[in-house]
């Protein structure tokens, strides 16, 4: 969420700016313990205070937060005068109508689908799968695993997967991911019982919708996730290093099993 700072306010507690921003607590925090936004001003007590610019300086970061940055580089931007904040801004948001053109491609495609549910003619057949284009990912995908007999049990499964079982997938697995990511911004170790525990959900979940997943086989995930780079920023939409989080809780489970 992006706030509106209130001039007239002149300062705000840590609890005050997690509701203004829908970040947590804990989020902030952070932000302040690398040196990201770091209020100075204090309570007597101690507490931190946030001032109106240091409401600025967040909304800076939430911006290229949405724009998929990772904090060390938003870092970067906001203490470096000398960055093009406005040539980036433009770039972003080129990327962001791309996204947006694809969203409503996708879109189209859905409710041709939800039509066709309803019983409504569908003029021409292609309308059901505009905006998506799974090719290249199923060629590669059987170019890679096609032989193996994990890859003959997942295409087994999946084939008779229908809309509301890819929809409980999931959502599943974001709950995974999302409680990843509150372990990393919360400053957890892989090896914690926690992240061990959520690794070895994250095994079952793929042992339940795909195939029999041994933590020998979870440990050879784990390596993709940070040796491919599109398995790890798609992981890491959910928060930054996650991917590499979850690959090193993962062998620590293999270690405890």
């Amino acid at each position: 969420m992006f706030l509106v700072a209130d001039e007239t306010h002149e300062t705000y507690r840590v609890k005050e700016v997690a509701e203004l921003t829908g970040l947590t607590v804990r989020a902030l925090h952070h932000y302040d313990a690398i040196g990201l936004v770091s209020p100075n001003e204090r309570t007597s007590a101690g507490y931190r205070l946030y001032t109106h610019a240091d409401l600025i300086a967040l909304q800076q970061v939430l911006v290229y937060r949405e724009l998929g940055l990772p904090l060390e580089r938003i870092k970067q931007i906001v203490k470096d005068p000398t960055f093009d904040r406005q040539a980036a801004f433009e770039e972003q948001r080129r990327q962001l109508e791309n996204k947006l053109e694809h969203t409503h491609a996708m879109l189209r495609a859905v409710d041709k689908a939800l039509a066709a549910m309803k019983g409504e003619p569908i003029m021409n057949a292609k309308e059901l799968f505009d905006g998506f284009d799974p090719a290249e990912h199923e060629e590669e995908a059987e170019a890679r695993w096609g032989d193996t007999e994990a890859y003959k049990e997942s295409a087994k499964r999946t084939k008779n997967y229908g809309p509301d079982d890819w929809k409980a997938l999931k959502a599943e697995n974001d709950q995974i991911m999302s409680e990843v990511a509150k372990l990393v911004i919360g400053g957890a170790k892989p090896t914690d019982e926690a992240a061990k525990d959520l690794a070895e959900r994250h095994r079952l979940h793929i042992d339940r919708w795909f195939y029999p997943c041994s933590h020998t086989m979870h440990r050879g995930l784990g390596q993709m996730y940070v040796a491919d780079e599109r398995f790890t920023k798609n992981m890491d939409k959910f928060g930054e290093g996650v991917a590499a989080f979850l690959a090193a809780a993962i062998d620590a489970n293999a270690e405890r099993r």
